[in-house]
């Protein structure tokens, strides 16, 4: 068979036997977590700020600004914060402007500014692998996949009547849900926020169309539409107003003003209702005019205008009514000047002056509000009275009917929802019944998205900047204003509780699994969609388990758990980037129509944006010169694979490990594995563990390099030099600049599994190295790649019964030559603290123990590094002081002789547990007096860390 010989890092070797001829690197594996935490330190905490800016008191003679923000270094090092039981993090620091419009200065009349630097508490930081240090422990923040915010259509049969109807949602990241349905004899409901149903014209009478003829003509011709008005029994936009604040307020009752005050704070304040950079998206793209009209093409219906398409601007008539639309007129449809034709002003309403006063600005609304406020100005300024609007003569069946759709305003770009997107979905709803628009799949990978750390850290962030801020408004009104400064209105607890809780009690925040590096970089890669905000296992029906078209290379079928999580806790796939609005993108190669020759430009693609390609496998025949060999080629299109022209092909699949996660990319012959064994397959290897000497597998797939490079457990070269000191404990490497880099090592430490990690360099003498080289393998590596396990000589026979179903007899000699053996490493602790009747005391005296129980302690009662303990011997001598009696005559004699009373203490000794004898490897002790950080009420930390070599033995996994 023909092979190219491959080479992995600096010494291995492999034969290649791939037939797949283009070869695409893999991204850096936890890119996912790395650079969104650093978006977030970098954008997030300033966004952060600047929308809490500024926090105003009652009378708004107050102002707090917050300023730029800057991290400083962090007090300790990784591995120390680890040795210490301390977060990794960095502080914050804030600068913060104070205004007090109160004091003014007398001679210039400027107004008083305290600006102060201040400190908002230690933020935990991603220490460079891709995990957090919490309290010394390695910790990982999981990727959640939830629902997108944005505009949904959906259709749902009922159950008492047997007939199909429609549902529509606009969902925001942040605030209330608006849904429209239809009731009994076709009345068209809408819901804001869960409440009780409301007329759906009562809620577009509330917007500011108080009169029937303004309905009719905003909506143009809807019999749905008329049914409902008749029913409804609000007048006008004031009753309407009224009517959905007593259904939001369950049947309270308020002034005109309350309730539109209300009904605005609820939809259209940006505090309280925010769509995100997404929702945005999504919605622009839901709503705009020319999909709707391409869906209509699609379904092969005959489209025309109804009437001419004019630019306001110019009078110029840019399409003529009756024109056909084909795909020409649907791209000039998307340029400027066509758009401008489009949009039109909906008609005007004086209660739209309620949203003008809270989109314009403080002094732009005083100065609006002296003026004469007259339509021209209203339109202008209130970008909301703008929709685009089409009217389309659609003939299908022999039969012709104009229809109205209406589109938002395609350039919105604010984030709280706007009167046009609410206009816009009520149209599309309303086309849904004339057969036009699509309904959504909510499985769709188009309509779920990811929250990375970044996004998970700042809503957390922001939580406890609102507690926070509430704090501040409340001091602003109890302190004197002339003693007030920044320092002494901010209190930063709300913010430093809330950070604390994420990181030590979220779901998402979970205790690192460190079996193998397999094992690490898996958890790093994984998306749950459990979580607050997310599912719950018990409401998770089959649907959002399943697996789904367009996970195809974003999400893997196979690597989830067994058992109650199934569907729920998945992998990524290889090659998946998350955008900026957290959808996942997988990379295709573009083929050239004209050459039908595979080009080297990688395009990322989202599920939405390959909706409409036809995309080959991976394995399709290339030529020497990279074209398609076969006529017709295995493609997929709209999610379904089948047979294509290869001359009709745009993309192809980078490579055929594509849809699979690392872990299930680690499996040879995959493609001949039963899927449920492959599961189990996948899942197990994470449960391998670091033996004491590793090998590599004969057989690999190409993987094993790049998953222990980018695992985080061996150690990678900062810069190009060439290596001058190597031993056990530290590799050194001359920099071409002259600088020598020191490289520690580390030796024997405990994994969070128990595990051992121990670091070995694969590097000799005088060689050069280039920057991001393994210098030195961690646990489960072999000169550079993954290694889980051995190469070991199997046969396939039955052996007198013994290996029935699943058993496997094992020759001796596997045991002997610790062929299966790996070591342990077990963390023993003990605190001397603070009692009602005294304090704890470590110490060599301990009563009612002999010399033969104390033979390795030290003079401070602590056993020595190297000793070889057993079950039941002390570790640590510890004492605890006895419940206080009455002196015994002995007693008093001895106070008097020698001043002091014989002690009544307890023997509550660190002993070496059941199953947990070993050799002693290390101590470590913390105390007050060398002025670590302990807990109140500890003196006292003594650490002892014991090693077991286990041999292999019944029961264990093979």
């Amino acid at each position: 068979m023909d092979y190219k010989t491959v080479k992995y890092g600096k010494v291995r070797e492999r034969r290649n036997f791939s037939r797949v001829k283009s070869n695409v690197e893999l991204p850096d594996l936890v890119e996912v977590q790395t650079s969104s935490f650093e978006w977030f330190v970098q954008t997030g905490l300033h966004e952060l700020f600047t929308d809490i800016s500024p926090i105003t008191n009652f009378t708004e003679n107050l102002e707090l600004y917050f300023g730029d923000h800057e991290l400083g270094d962090p007090k300790y090092t990784v591995l120390e914060c680890k040795e210490k039981d301390v977060t990794y993090s960095r502080p914050l620091r804030v600068t913060v402007r104070l205004l007090n419009k109160e004091a003014v200065d007398k001679e210039t009349g400027e107004v008083s500014i305290k600006e102060q630097k201040i400190f908002m508490g230690d933020i935990p930081v991603m220490s460079p692998v891709g995990t957090f240090i919490i309290n010394g422990s390695e910790r990982v923040i999981v990727s959640q996949i939830v629902r997108s915010s944005g505009v949904f259509f959906s259709e749902e049969v009922d159950k008492k009547t047997g007939r199909r109807k429609y549902l529509g949602q606009v969902i925001p990241t942040r605030g209330a849900w608006l849904e429209f349905e239809i009731g009994k004899q076709d009345t068209l409901f809408a819901k804001i926020d869960r409440s009780k149903k409301i007329p759906l014209t009562t809620l577009i009478k509330a917007l500011g169309f108080s009169s029937r003829k303004q309905i009719e003509a905003l909506f143009g011709d809807s019999e749905l539409l008329a049914g409902t008005i008749d029913k409804d029994m609000t007048q006008n936009s004031e009753d309407a107003m009224k009517e959905v604040y007593s259904k939001i307020r369950q049947g309270e009752t308020a002034t005109v003003e309350g309730a539109r005050s209300f009904f605005v704070s609820r939809l259209f304040d940006e505090k309280r209702y925010d769509l995100a950079e997404v929702g945005r998206f999504k919605i622009n793209q839901k709503l705009d005019i020319v999909a709707r009209v391409r869906n209509l093409l699609d379904r092969g219906a005959d489209v025309r205008f109804a009437k001419d398409v004019v630019d306001s601007l110019t009078g110029e008539i840019v399409f003529e009514a009756n024109r056909k639309i084909d795909e020409d007129v649907l791209v000039l449809l998307q340029t400027p000047q066509v758009r401008r034709a489009l949009t039109t002003a909906v008609p005007f309403d004086e209660t739209l002056l309620a949203e003008l006063q809270i989109h314009l600005d403080r002094e732009a609304r005083m100065e609006t509000l002296a003026d004469n406020v007259n339509e021209d100005f209203v339109k202008q300024v209130v970008k909301d009275c703008f929709v685009e609007t089409l009217d389309v003569k659609v003939g299908s069946n022999g039969e012709t009917s104009v229809i109205k759709i209406i589109g938002n305003n395609s350039f919105e770009n604010r984030l709280h929802i706007t009167t046009a997107d609410i206009i816009a979905s009520i149209s599309y709803y309303l086309n849904l019944f004339s057969k036009i628009g699509t309904l959504d799949d909510i499985d769709h990978l188009g309509n779920r998205r990811l929250r990375l750390i970044g996004e998970l850290l700042k809503n957390q962030f922001r939580i406890g900047l609102a507690k926070m801020e509430k704090n501040v408004k409340d001091r602003m009104s109890t302190k004197e204003s002339k003693e007030m400064t920044p320092q002494n209105l901010i209190n930063i607890r709300p913010l430093t509780s809330s950070l604390k809780e994420f990181f030590g009690s979220s779901q998402l925040s979970q205790f690192m699994q460190q079996t193998n590096p397999l094992d690490e970089i898996t958890h790093k890669r994984r998306i749950s969609a459990l979580g607050p905000g997310g599912l719950t296992r018990d409401r998770a029906g089959f649907e959002v388990r399943d697996v789904h078209q367009s996970h195809y290379g974003r999400i893997c079928p196979i690597e989830t758990p067994e058992g109650q999580n199934i569907g729920l806790i998945n992998s990524l796939a290889c090659y998946v980037k998350v955008n900026k609005y957290g959808f996942m993108e997988t990379p295709y190669l573009k083929i050239d129509k004209v050459t039908r020759k595979v080009t080297n430009e990688e395009v990322y693609m989202s599920a939405d944006e390959e909706l409409n390609h036809i995309i080959a496998q991976a394995n399709v025949t290339l030529n020497d010169d990279m074209s398609i060999q076969d006529e017709r080629v295995v493609a997929r299109h709209l999610g379904e694979t089948k047979m294509f022209d290869a001359i009709d092909c745009d993309y192809m699949d980078v490579s055929p490990k594509q849809i699979v996660s690392i872990s299930t990319a680690c499996i040879p012959f995959l493609e001949h594995d039963d899927a449920n064994r492959a599961l189990m397959g996948a899942n197990m290897q994470r449960q391998a563990i670091p033996l004491l000497n590793p090998e590599a597998p004969f057989v690999g797939t190409g993987i094993e390099y790049k998953t222990a490079h980018d695992s985080g457990t061996c150690v990678l070269s900062d810069y190009d030099g060439v290596v001058e000191y190597v031993d056990g404990m530290k590799v050194q490497v001359r920099r071409e600049t002259g600088e020598l880099d020191t490289y520690s090592l580390a030796k024997f430490m405990r994994s969070n599994q128990g595990t051992c990690i121990n670091q070995s360099p694969i590097v000799s003498l005088g060689d050069p190295i280039k920057k991001g080289d393994i210098v030195a393998d961690g646990p489960s590596m072999d000169e550079g790649e993954l290694a889980l396990g051995r190469n070991v000589v199997v046969a396939f026979m039955t052996w007198n019964g013994y290996n029935y179903e699943d058993a496997v007899i094992m020759n001796e000699r596997l045991v002997k030559e610790d062929v299966y053996t790996s070591i342990h490493i077990e963390k023993y602790e003990i605190e001397a603290r603070d009692t009602k009747l005294g304090k704890e005391e470590i110490t060599r005296e301990i009563p009612n123990v002999g010399e033969d129980g104390r033979k390795y302690l030290d003079a401070r009662g602590i056993i020595v590094a190297g000793a070889e303990v057993k079950e039941g011997d002390i570790l640590v001598g510890k004492v605890t002081p006895k419940g206080q009696t009455d002196p015994t005559p002995e007693d008093r004699l001895l106070l008097a002789i020698f001043g002091e009373k014989s002690r009544e203490v307890r023997d509550t000794s660190l002993r070496v547990p059941h199953g947990g004898g070993g050799i002693v490897h290390s101590v470590k002790v913390f105390s007050r007096d060398n002025e670590d950080e302990l807990a109140p009420g500890v003196n006292e930390i003594v650490r002892v860390y014991i090693v077991q070599k286990r041999k292999i033995s019944e029961g264990d996994k093979m």
